[in-house]
């Protein structure tokens, strides 16, 4: 059953202690309704369909092409990391940020040469304020200290900096809206290399519809970035945890990882 909870998004405490309700008073009874008054009821006056909204009714939510144009607009005004975080932290046009606990914006050194990109941030992401602390976050530092990397040497992101409720996979409008952004933050950090952490980072950002089992494994180019930035998407730790006999494929890609990363820095 708590397990049932916790996928249910139901995974934080609202109180430092129960509330035990049954041993609370009843409320008190409801006043009797007055009696039917025996006047006529009039007409309520006829609204047609085309008539304007009350000003007191909110207005929608702007669309999610809307929305994307605003992100994008905001993000280009960008030059700096600060700036970025500044204006996605006072972006509405996604709902996640409504339901998130922190703004989960990037993790490492922005100075490094290599960044991930993963999907979203999870519970333990959404607490802390930053990127793959959890579990799957363990893993990832585990995998690149492989390699011999960690956080002080390598910048480590997600393409929606909100968590969506219960961990669930970000539906494709949310991806959208937030796509500018995580363009605009990869542009800012400027890696020599650039790896896409999952299915979700893979297919934003290479636009295509295959699964990251096919993505996988080659270097790409990320379609509105710069040619020279060599990319290459990965497993996500979270499905490595779930399919250990796959991580024989996650070490010739972390290998891969670092060859590309020698061959960068013999350029300089």
């Amino acid at each position: 059953m708590l397990r049932w909870t916790v996928d249910a998004g139901a995974d934080e405490a609202i109180a430092e202690t129960a509330r035990d309700r049954f041993a609370e008073p009843a409320p008190p009874a409801a006043a009797p309704a007055p009696p039917a008054s025996k006047e006529p009821r009039r007409p309520e006056p006829h609204t047609p369909a085309h008539a304007p909204r009350p000003a007191s009714v909110p207005i929608e939510l702007e669309s999610a092409d809307a929305a994307m144009a605003s992100a994008r607009d905001l993000a280009a005004a960008c030059t700096t990391l600060e700036e970025l975080r500044g204006a996605v932290a006072g972006f509405d046009g996604c709902s996640l940020r409504h339901t998130a606990k922190n703004l989960v914006f990037g993790d490492g050194n922005a100075a490094a040469p290599v960044m991930f990109v993963g999907e979203a941030p999870g519970a333990d992401e959404d607490r802390e304020g930053r990127p793959f602390v959890g579990v799957s976050g363990q893993l990832l530092d585990r995998m690149i200290a492989a390699i011999g990397l960690d956080r002080t040497g390598a910048y480590i992101s997600n393409i929606l900096p909100w968590r969506p409720p219960g961990n669930r996979k970000p539906t494709s409008a949310e991806v959208t809206v937030c796509v500018p952004f995580i363009r605009r933050h990869i542009e800012i950090v400027a890696p020599k290399v650039l790896v896409l952490v999952g299915g979700t980072a893979a297919s934003a950002l290479l636009e295509r519809s295959e699964g990251i089992t096919r993505l996988r494994g080659r270097w790409q180019i990320c379609p509105g970035l710069s040619e020279d930035l060599a990319t290459l998407a990965i497993l996500h730790p979270a499905y490595l945890l779930r399919q250990p006999a796959l991580k024989a494929q996650a070490w010739r890609d972390l290998l891969a990882i670092r060859a590309r990363l020698a061959e960068a820095a013999n350029a300089d």
